[in-house]
């Protein structure tokens, strides 16, 4: 019997992989924005004013997407070696 608040484990695994989705679906929205914004301060017809809150906004996607991209790499460790995901290799290293 499992404890009282504790969804069953079918419903957890659904309910993580619709975490994960929704993660995956903003990491992309912010992602794409970024590209954008990063485009047209490229062009060079922005205001100082709209290109200071371009910036501005651009920083904050990056931080999002640098976020998202840091839990995902901790999750693949997690997965890779559940015990002692601090061993597991990093992405870059050859």
């Amino acid at each position: 019997m499992s404890k009282k608040g504790t969804p069953p484990p079918a419903e957890s695994a659904e309910s993580a992989e619709q975490v994960d989705n929704a993660s995956i679906n903003r990491f992309e929205q912010s992602l794409d924005e970024l590209e954008s914004l990063v485009q047209k301060m490229e062009r060079g017809d922005m205001s100082l004013d709209e290109s200071l809150s371009a910036y501005e906004r651009g920083i904050s996607l990056y931080r999002q997407c640098q976020g998202a991209l840091e839990k995902a790499e901790l999750r693949v460790k997690l997965l890779s070696d559940p015990l002692k995901p601090e061993t597991a290799q990093d992405f870059d290293e050859d």
